[in-house]
């Protein structure tokens, strides 16, 4: 009988997307993730960071995240989770001694102590040994100078990261020799695909290692960070991917867990597709095409679908405006949510659509913000503040009318 892992990541428990919790779409993956542990006979979880979307949890988020792990006790299945750059080391390390008698390891930030990294699991006569690291910030790796420069620091960062994983190889490689090895990391190799969700991609040492920074101990190495599932540099290195859809830019990405077949000390892997609870869409043409693509959209999700409307008109008018603000402000139709909108004009008059398309609304400003932000644009005005003021003076008369 194999020992089987599964590997998974990025769950981002409290995520919101414009507005729209994920809590429903969550609890949909968990129930998911829950009936797949049982049926595949999972023996060991692994969640490769970023638990949590914000480093101080809502109170509704650390309570979905704790009913979930009160669900997998009857499964006994072993969970170890560590900690990615969106979470909060003390947080997640906080009932790490509790969570240790339910058989679940919490590797919230790096330990002094490399060894208790390593987590040994032997069972139906495999032996497999995890290096459960977790996203690895500056002080865990390098030290910072007075003065240094960007490209200083990056060297340092990769260094620093080089020098890391070896040490852990070493550990391996003197204590559990024999062991097939599992080394979990949450961090971005260069050549992954990113989206527009992951954030700071660029910042610490999220800027960039290569695959090969691993070393050939590992038999598995169970990434986390990127939310696209991929393989990066070698077959055996492997992001998950966040098992829902977080930001439009993973609209057409296929999600999935890795499950990893240990059986007489040969290792396999299987890549098994998450079903689709939400889907999130793209309409995109002319006011007219948008209008008529929501209306023949064909919802067949089990929760509400989130969508974008990308207008493209060549020339620009007002009307149109408030036919796009009309549209985002419509209650859910044909199992749609709209959340998103952007105007584009080919012949392009400077004026308020310069300046509000990014997810606003013209009703989110003031007549005296829109009136301002209208004299930005224009470079030969002198007397702006007089102009203002004029404005405001014409906007009292206004109300009083009123």
């Amino acid at each position: 009988m194999p020992l089987k892992i599964l590997h998974t990541s990025d769950w981002h428990i409290g995520k919101q997307l414009l507005k729209v919790d994920f809590n429903e779409d969550m609890e949909l993956f968990f129930n998911w993730l829950i009936e797949i542990i049982s049926s595949e006979k999972i023996d060991v979880l692994l969640m490769s960071g970023d638990l949590f979307d914000q480093a101080n949890p809502a109170q509704s988020a650390l309570t979905q995240y704790y009913k979930f792990l009160k669900r997998l006790i009857p499964l006994e299945c072993k969970i170890i989770i560590t900690g990615g750059n969106h979470d909060s080391p003390y947080v997640l390390n906080a009932p790490k001694e509790l969570l240790q008698f339910l058989d679940i390891e919490v590797i919230g930030g790096a330990p002094e102590n490399q060894q208790e990294l390593f987590i040994p699991i032997e069972k139906n006569g495999e032996k497999v040994v995890v290096a459960a690291v977790p996203f690895l910030r500056d002080k865990d790796i390098r030290t910072a100078a007075p003065g240094e420069s960007y490209d200083d620091k990056m060297e340092q960062i990769k260094a620093g990261l080089k020098a890391y994983f070896e040490n852990v190889n070493n550990y391996y490689s003197e204590k559990y020799n024999g062991f097939n090895y599992v080394v979990m990391a949450h961090l971005f190799a260069q050549g992954a695909q990113t989206s527009e969700s992951e954030r700071e991609i660029q910042i610490g040492n999220q800027a960039g290692i290569e695959a090969a920074i691993f070393g050939d101990a590992p038999d598995y190495v169970a990434l986390g960070h990127i939310h696209k599932p991929q393989a990066v540099g070698f077959p055996h290195i492997r992001y998950s991917g966040s098992p829902i859809s977080l930001s439009f830019s993973e609209k057409l990405d296929r999600k999935q867990v890795v499950i990893l077949d240990i059986q007489n000390g040969k290792l396999n892997t299987e890549l098994l597709e998450i079903p689709i609870f939400r889907r999130l869409v793209t309409f995109e043409g002319t006011l007219a095409e948008v209008k008529e693509q929501i209306s023949s959209y064909k919802h067949q999700s089990v929760l509400t679908d989130l969508a974008e409307l990308i207008v493209k008109e060549e020339n620009e008018n007002v009307q149109t405006i408030r036919d796009l603000d009309d549209l985002l402000s419509r209650e859910t139709e044909n199992g749609l949510d709209i959340v998103k909108g952007k105007l584009e004009f080919v012949n392009k008059i400077a004026g308020t659509s310069s300046f509000m398309r990014k997810g606003q609304n013209i009703s989110d400003f003031k007549p005296e913000e829109l009136f301002e932000k209208r004299l930005a644009l224009e470079e030969n005005i002198a007397n702006r503040s007089d102009l203002v003021n004029a404005f405001k003076e014409i906007m009292e008369q206004i109300s009083e009318v009123k």
